[in-house]
């Protein structure tokens, strides 16, 4: 507090000073009193530059953006990331997040402030997901529909996801830290489906069967790829044929979930895209029933031929897995099914290593007999 020099200090009706005229005239607060941090709780003088515990701004120390801040809530924050903190994500990964803000955050903690959350909130916000509290159906067209069954699985992901908003909120300084972080998670569980040789033969039977029946003709042909490349359902379902390279035996993707990649078509898989129809003036190999979009409507009819192949616990994408399962039982190295994967990380080919080891053992065997045999020619 600076007082001029020469100018007679101002006093009460008792002769004291006066805190108030000295702090800014009537009205204002005494220049000794405190007030509470709205980001730690600690008591802090009403000049206080800064907070002396966490170091956020004081009450001298606020700006107009900080009290902005500090009235914030967990919906307006989640805007804030969807608007200015995916700029590096792909789009599709963008509307999984937009999804998982709509269906799960906001609903349950959208009203909250984001200065307010505690690690507990985000626990409870994680269990009230894995118990579907956020369970519903959504209509997404006129003949589509989104079913939201949360579960374990997505609660943790969802979580995960929460925590990389918060993060986003500690870099812009709307809070000091990051809640979600240190928080246990549900063990995940191992997803890898394996189909064996009787199985494919079942499923196969069933696809014969389901063609003679009149099911789908390019529903068919999606499940058929599927198993024949090792790709993902989305990159089957929209793939075009400019895309596709017969006379190389290749399918050029220009985006996928790694990016660009190239998919390496087997003698079998070649066959069959060479003798499927093409419907003229549309781009897609597996062209929609209406329009000339492509087709999507990919998860009925699986569902109901994996019931009657007896492979009810059988996903699309454990068709990828059975892929893979193949190719390291037959002795590929785990750097070649990455490549014919598209993986970018050998880490996940790495699940396949167990697959290897009779082709391991068979290998180990060799070695050591020549070995032996070797030791006993002296």
């Amino acid at each position: 507090m600076t007082i001029a020099a020469n100018r007679p200090l101002r006093t009460g009706f008792l002769g004291k000073l006066n805190p108030f005229r000295l702090n800014g005239g009537l009205g204002a607060r005494p220049i000794n009193s405190l007030t509470t941090c709205s980001d730690c709780g600690q008591q802090v003088s009403v000049r206080a530059l800064i907070c002396p515990k966490c170091g956020s701004p004081g009450p001298a120390g606020r700006t107009e953006a900080d009290d902005a801040f500090s009235r914030m809530t967990v919906s307006e924050l989640c805007d804030l990331y969807l608007a200015e903190g995916c700029s590096t994500k792909k789009q599709s990964t963008i509307g999984t997040d937009r999804g998982r803000v709509a269906r799960h955050i906001k609903p349950l903690l959208g009203d909250r402030l984001v200065r307010d959350l505690k690690r507990a909130d985000i626990e409870r916000f994680m269990v009230d997901v894995a118990n579907g509290k956020t369970a519903t159906v959504e209509k997404t067209g006129p003949r589509g529909k989104a079913v939201v069954r949360g579960g374990k699985g997505t609660a943790s992901r969802t979580v995960g996801f929460l925590g990389a908003i918060l993060a986003f909120a500690v870099q812009r300084e709307i809070r000091p830290d990051n809640p979600a972080r240190g928080v246990k998670r549900f063990r995940g569980k191992s997803c890898d489906r394996f189909l064996s040789e009787t199985e494919l033969a079942r499923l196969g039977k069933v696809l014969s069967e389901a063609e003679t029946a009149g099911v789908n003709h390019f529903a068919i042909a999606a499940i058929r790829l599927l198993t024949l490349t090792g790709c993902r359902k989305n990159e089957i379902l929209s793939m075009r044929w400019k895309w596709v390279d017969l006379e190389r035996g290749v399918l050029r993707l220009p985006d996928s979930k790694t990016g660009e990649k190239t998919v390496y078509l087997g003698a079998a898989a070649i066959e069959f895209l060479r003798k499927l129809d093409r419907r003229e003036g549309c781009p897609y190999v597996l062209p929609s029933d209406r329009g000339n979009g492509h087709f999507t409507a990919l998860q009925g009819i699986w569902e109901w031929l994996r019931s009657k192949a007896d492979l009810n616990d059988v996903r699309l994408h454990d068709l990828r897995h059975s892929f893979a399962s193949f190719a390291a039982a037959d002795g590929t190295s785990l750097l070649i099914i990455g490549k014919l994967l598209g993986h970018k990380n050998s880490a996940t080919t790495a699940r396949y290593a167990h697959l290897a080891e009779g082709r391991l053992r068979q290998a180990a065997n060799q070695i050591s007999d020549q070995i032996e045999l070797s030791m006993r020619r002296l």
